[in-house]
């Protein structure tokens, strides 16, 4: 018997984090599991510059709550209630 969407992602909401990001890696993965040639690395070295950002002290990460006011301009975000 075939599970619905629903019922996996209730299933999966009860993985900790680490694992329903780990899940969610791989079900985006499997969307488009053919990557052009160099994103990879593209990516890490993005991250790893920006770690190094960080690291130094060059920027500074902004507080979800802040960002979402920034961006919606209330402290909520839409269609929350």
């Amino acid at each position: 018997m075939k599970k619905s969407a629903r019922a996996l992602f209730e299933e999966a909401m009860r993985l900790d984090p680490e694992e329903r990001a780990a899940l969610t890696g791989l079900l985006i993965e499997s969307l488009d599991p053919e990557l052009e040639e160099g994103v990879e690395e593209a990516w890490v070295a993005e991250i790893e510059r920006r770690m190094v950002e960080l690291d130094s002290g060059s920027v500074q990460t902004i507080p979800w709550d802040e960002l979402r006011v920034r961006l919606y301009g209330s402290s909520r975000a839409p269609g929350r209630r």
